[in-house]
């Protein structure tokens, strides 16, 4: 893995952090129970991403 890799990796995890944050707010609140569906697809996305990377 190189240094770029490694950034991103970072990147991701805090904004997988942030985005799971969300997630239990908008889970609290249900004012859009589609918006759920998005942070978590947000989130899946995110993970998919940086196991990609691992992998190279």
């Amino acid at each position: 893995m190189d240094k770029k890799a490694k950034k991103r990796i970072e990147v991701l995890r805090k904004k997988i952090t942030q985005l799971q944050q969300q997630l239990a707010g908008a889970k609290q609140q249900m004012d859009d129970p589609a918006e759920v569906t998005q942070y978590e697809e947000q989130i899946a996305a995110a993970q998919a991403e940086i196991e990609k990377l691992k992998a190279s």
